[in-house]
């Protein structure tokens, strides 16, 4: 049942400008404070709410808090790519703190699923985090009052609190973002604060300050665990399996406040019923709080716990109990909204009123919270007994990298895997030893597990916030199946290394790799850039015994640069490197193309640009900047819209056209300069929705399969619905593939799994040759789509390719990079990067 709590808004405090506000303003008035806990605004420097918090100030201050009380310790977990530190507060009563290893380990044994522990006089954990969003601050510069609080708030209550109480303060989990924001909304100050709408300091220039350094939103990564700010939570989490994890979030201006439970129709079916229930009555202490201060809310309506890479609903699948607190933002220091003036302390203050509602629900919940996690455990010792899978197999008898990558996945969470005993053929797939893993279910967590690795596509709801779907194998283009015994595992992995990559032996000849393993562009690039000569095989040959597919790279040794020592010197260091391993050959004689035949084409040394800026959706730049940067390597120039037509195109071979906002990406100058371009030899590259800019300027005419729906007998209360439940947001999909064409080189297989987000439909070709990636006629793997739409997909085409003149126009319908988890996909785009110019 929904749930709109409507109350008088206290107007006097809405209103109330941020330079009158003091720390009395956040903090409980009924309790006394001990004196010798610095107060945050004679360590920054100003009160809370009078700035935003810089995320060096917030750090300083932290530190200053656990310097001055016996009940805070903290902890440097790593570095952001900014290289800012990635602090954790715990927060307890003094003598847990001398026992806080024990009590950790004791805590941990709930999770073990074995007998009954006492839990009457066992301390609580909860995990609180602030601001994964970097301009959504409120959250960050609440955690100043509430840390605070905790340290100096004095009394039998708070004390006996603490004593029964492990609080992990996460101060904020998008430092590079925050930073970032802050700043914004500092430089835009004004003495005289302006509620205006329109005022410069509500709207941020691109990108923004939500995302990380390379733009990526972080709290779609609790899962995957991609970045940095990740694998310090993750690790956090996992090193204590906290009861409640609270995540406090923004929402728009004209909104109130939300908390949990969501739709109670979009929760994903592997979380248990009462963990609702649980967080339902939680919602009991918010709602009694913001009600004492007079703050609007509502609660199980338009979010849902579904995807487990979110930060209020990875707990639900581990046990505890994710929260998900979204306040009506600011967006600065004050604005008008629909419900008043809304003053950056506001926002503040409800986020402290909800941290502090948090400890109070988990104070009195104690033992239930307790309890239920020792139960989930237990329970999921029966759930392991009952099912037919006995373990998961997954590998790529062609690329250890890739399967290493999904391995790491697993390590990360605690997820214990096998060595596979020895090469074994299942389902027609080939499983090879150090080319694959086996995942045990009889462990701690099989749930988890599952949520990896099922495939779903049916569900109670339509509407989803997220994706609908995340299959990490299908994501990782890996073979996987299920196992009823486990007869092929091999020794328990415990010390888990990257492939090893290296060079056969020195050669006078040549030297070959093939294009399966994943970091193959990595050393490409090196190769070109260093000015060495290289080929690519377009069809397959047999040299030495050994197969070799399309896309092979071929070094030859003579005509160098460099003499045959350093050559094997240097492709030495490359496969070390890349994670590769490099054959070197003494003879061009084989059995298929020779080696000095036609059908080797050369590649080039490639310079690429990526467009930026208004118009691109920074989401999708970010994900091509950062595989480019830090996956392989490679350097990219990042062109912004704002200078575009001022750029000298012709130093660039291709240049990377992001999702963006229709037609906003670049007018028609823009297109024409492309286009010019283009035809003088370079590359474009186009994803998403830039289908649409470049058919309506004619760089790729393409015949777009669209619906004919109309709404009937869908009453206008309904029609949110109705719509929405024809939003793709993010489901996976089956194509076959021709291996013989440039851009499907390093797959081994006949079919992909491609991930897409759009509803964006292409026609195929007549001819089956221009469709070298084409939907099969059932391609649905995982996820959601509309009965219309999926009748759309069927046999349309995620890529076309077409000549202009002397260069290439390419098209992606979907997004191959998608938050940097997509490894199956993303050699697609170095294949349209290294050889477009072949297609």
């Amino acid at each position: 049942m929904k749930h709109l709590y409507f109350l008088l808004l206290a107007i006097f405090s809405v209103q109330l400008s941020a330079q009158q506000v003091n720390l009395d303003y956040y903090v409980p008035q009924n309790v006394s404070y001990d004196v010798n806990i610095p107060k945050p605004a004679h360590v920054i420097g100003h009160e809370v709410g009078e700035w935003h918090v810089t995320h060096d100030k917030l750090v300083f201050y932290m530190k200053q808090l656990a310097a001055s009380s016996n009940r805070i310790t903290i902890e440097d977990r790593g570095k952001t790519f900014e290289g800012r530190p990635l602090p954790l507060l715990t927060i307890t009563s003094p003598k847990n703190h001398q026992n806080i290893e024990s009590i950790r380990q004791q805590h941990l044994q709930l999770t073990e699923g074995n007998g009954n522990l006492d839990t009457s006089n066992m301390p609580i954990v909860v995990y609180q985090g602030f601001s994964i969003h970097g301009n959504e601050p409120s959250g960050s510069n609440a955690a100043l009052a509430y840390a605070y609080y905790l340290a100096a708030a004095e009394g039998p209550e708070v004390e006996t609190m603490l004593d029964n109480m492990v609080v992990l303060l996460d101060p904020c989990f998008n430092p590079d973002g925050l930073q970032r924001f802050a700043y914004w909304a500092n430089v835009h100050k004004s003495i005289n604060l302006n509620a205006d709408n329109n005022e410069r300091e509500y709207h941020e220039v691109w990108p923004g300050g939500r995302t990380n350094h390379y733009w990526f939103d972080m709290n779609r990564d609790w899962l995957p665990v991609q970045l940095p700010e990740s694998r310090a939570r993750i690790e956090t989490f996992h090193k204590w399996m906290p009861n409640i994890l609270t995540d406090h979030h923004e929402m728009g201006t004209n909104s109130t406040f939300f908390f949990q439970p969501g739709e109670s129709s979009r929760v994903n079916p592997l979380t248990p019923h009462i963990n609702q229930d649980l967080t339902r009555e939680i919602g009991t202490y918010h709602a009694k709080a913001l009600d004492k201060i007079g703050s609007l809310y509502y609660s199980e309506e338009n979010y849902d716990d579904y995807y487990y890479g979110k930060g209020s609903t990875f707990p639900d699948v581990n046990g505890s109990i994710g929260i998900l607190f979204e306040q009506g933002s600011s967006r600065g220091h004050i604005q008008q909204s629909e419900n008043g003036i809304l003053t950056f302390p506001f926002t503040i203050r409800n986020q402290f009123t909800t941290a502090v509602s948090t400890v109070e629900a988990a104070k009195n919940m104690r033992t239930k919270l307790l309890n239920y996690q020792q139960k989930f455990y237990r329970d999921m010792k029966g759930e392991v007994s009952r099912n037919r899978t006995k373990a998961i197999v997954f590998g790529d008898s062609k690329d250890a990298a890739k399967t290493y990558h999904l391995a790491e996945i697993l390590n990360r969470h605690k997820i214990k895997f096998h060595e596979l005993a020895n090469d074994v053929t299942i389902s027609g797939k080939n499983y090879k030893k150090g080319y694959s893993y086996v995942v045990p279910m009889n462990q701690k967590n099989p749930r988890l597990i599952q949520a990896m690795f099922e495939k779903r596509t049916t569900f109670k709801d339509s509407l989803f916030y997220d994706v609908s779907a995340w299959t990490f194998p299908l994501a990782f283009n890996l073979d996987y199946a299920e196992l009823n015994s486990l007869s092929n595992a091999g020794q328990e992995v415990t010390d888990f290394k990257a492939p090893q990559g290296g060079v056969s032996q020195k050669s006078n000849y040549a030297y070959l790799f093939e294009w399966h393993e994943y970091y193959t562009p990595k050393a490409l690039n090196q190769i070109v850039q260093k000015g060495l000569r290289a080929k690519t095989a377009k069809s397959p040959f047999t040299l030495d015994g050994k197969t070799y597919d399309y896309g092979t790279i071929m070094v030859p040794v003579q005509n160098q640069k460099l003499d045959a020592d350093a050559l094997y010197n240097f492709l030495s260091k490359v496969a070390k490197e890349s994670h590769i391993k490099i054959t070197a050959v003494s003879t061009g004689l084989t059995r298929g193309i020779d080696l000095g035949s036609n059908d080797f084409d050369p590649v080039k040394k490639q310079k690429v640009g990526l467009l930026v800026g208004d118009g691109v959706r920074s989401y999708d730049a970010g994900e091509i900047w950062h595989l480019f940067d830090t996956r392989y390597d490679m350097k990219i120039t990042k062109l912004d819209t704002r200078y575009f037509d001022s750029v000298d195109l012709d130093q660039y071979t291709d240049l990377i056209l992001p999702s963006g906002w229709g037609n906003k990406i670049l007018d028609k100058k823009g297109a024409d300069k492309i286009k010019a371009w283009v035809k003088a030899g370079g590359t474009v590259i186009g994803f998403r929705n830039t289908a649409h800019w470049m058919n309506t300027h004619e760089l790729l005419k393409v015949k777009l399969k669209k619906d004919t729906l109309v709404a009937k007998n869908i009453p206008f209360d309904q029609k949110n619905d109705y719509t929405g439940a024809q939003v793709t947001g993010g489901a996976i999909f089956e194509t076959k593939i021709d291996r013989s064409h440039p851009i499907n080189y390093g797959y081994k297989n006949n079919k992909l799994a491609m991930f897409r987000n759009t509803n964006i439909y292409l026609e195929p070709e007549k001819n089956s040759y221009d469709n070298p990636i084409q939907y099969t006629n059932d391609p649905l793997l995982s996820g959601y789509i509309s009965e219309e739409n999926a009748e759309l997909i069927k046999n349309s085409v995620p890529f076309k390719v077409c000549k202009m003149g002397k260069g290439r126009v390419i098209m992606f319908t979907d997004n191959t990079n998608f938050r940097a988890f997509w490894y199956g996909t993303n050699k697609l785009l170095m294949n349209a990067i290294f050889f477009g110019d072949m297609m």
